[in-house]
Parts: C-alpha cells; sequence; structure tokens
C-alpha cells in the first residue's frame, strides 16, 4: 500500500505597495488563522499614516504574513517590530528579512500577549501598532489593556485594528481612545485609533 504524501501548506503571497520595496512579492504559509491584510486595505491604511510614518517606531501584534509591518519599513518607518507566535509564519517573516535586507526590522517568535507582559518594563514605546488578532477571539482587549499597563504606549500613539463587518471592537474607551479613521470594505471594518 502506498503512503499518501503528508499535507503541506501552501505557499500564499503579498505584495508591498509603496516605498523602498515597492512591487516585491512576499511568501508566507497558508496556515489556519493567517488573515493578511488585503491590498486596497493598506493602500487606504497608509495613506492614513503617510504623515506620521517617517521615523516612527512600530509594532506589529500578531504579524502573521508581516503585510504591515514590512510595508512601514518599506515607507521609512524607523524600526518595526513584528510579534507571531505560528512557527512556520515566524520563519518566513525571518527570511524576508534577509532577502530585503530589513535593518529597522526585528522578528521576535512568541506569543504576542506573553511578549508584552514579560517585557512591561522595557523603556521601549511605540509611536503606531498594528492590532490585528484572529477575528472572534478575545485577543484584541488583552493586547490593548497588556499595551495599555505596560509603558508600550507614547501619549499619541495610533493603533490599527480590523474587525468583521459589524463587530466593532468595545475595547476602545471614549476616556484613552478617540476613533481618528474607520473604513469599511467587503466584509473587513478597519480602524485608526488615537491615544487622548
Amino acid at each position: 500500500m502506498s503512503q499518501q504524501p503528508k499535507h503541506r501548506p501552501q505557499s500564499r503571497q503579498v505584495r508591498i505597495i509603496a516605498g523602498q520595496w515597492r512591487g516585491r512579492r512576499l511568501n508566507f504559509p497558508d496556515t489556519a488563522g493567517l488573515r493578511p491584510t488585503g491590498d486596497r486595505v493598506r493602500e487606504t491604511l497608509f495613506n492614513w499614516l503617510m504623515p506620521e510614518l517617517p521615523g516612527a517606531r512600530c509594532l506589529d501584534l500578531f504579524a502573521g504574513s508581516g503585510a504591515l509591518g514590512f510595508e512601514a519599513a518599506s515607507r521609512l518607518a524607523a524600526s518595526v517590530i513584528m510579534v507571531e507566535k505560528n512557527h512556520q509564519a515566524c520563519r518566513a517573516l525571518q527570511q524576508h528579512c534577509e532577502n530585503l535586507s530589513a535593518s529597522t526590522v526585528d522578528v521576535v517568535c512568541e506569543d504576542a500577549l506573553t511578549w508584552l507582559n514579560q517585557n512591561r518594563f522595557s523603556a521601549q514605546s511605540f509611536d503606531i501598532v498594528f492590532l490585528d488578532p484572529p477575528f472572534k477571539s478575545a485577543l484584541l482587549a488583552q493586547a490593548l489593556q497588556s499595551l495599555e499597563y505596560g509603558n508600550w504606549l507614547t501619549p499619541h500613539t495610533l493603533i490599527y485594528t480590523e474587525s468583521e463587518n459589524g463587530q466593532q471592537p468595545t475595547c476602545f474607551t471614549s476616556e484613552n481612545w478617540e476613533l481618528y479613521r474607520q473604513r469599511v470594505f467587503g466584509a473587513v471594518d478597519f480602524r485608526l485609533y488615537r491615544r487622548r
């Protein structure tokens, strides 16, 4: 009896839209829960961020394909830290850093909440945070709480989120955050919050 070949996740691609790596395509594994931000959403988001991005310190939690973090680095963010716990996705991110000679990008292969909580006394703070965990999980609220109580944010940090259309996040309280930009594209509601 012949053995069936083991299933290997297929490779998928995202394209960097603009900046020094414009047009470069990045492969990422087709693993469960990995949902890259689409081109049109990213284009809108980075138009919003254009005045803020050069020289910004960025954090890409739940980095997945790296579409957001590499786009930020391509557009001259001063530094980008990507945190991703999936080992296959993390290896792909590290390979992209090598291929792009991305000296301003650091990849952390760890659970995002664990990393935030273990390093909360770090002197690091971020100007822009990409906070896009899997839909229908409690991770968005948990990560936001860890960010707020761990000295990770500046007085004017911007946080980007995605959620299913009609499922807006409720963890951004009006005392601490203002909704700066919002759009809906297809099934995705994407938002940019500014710290008050």
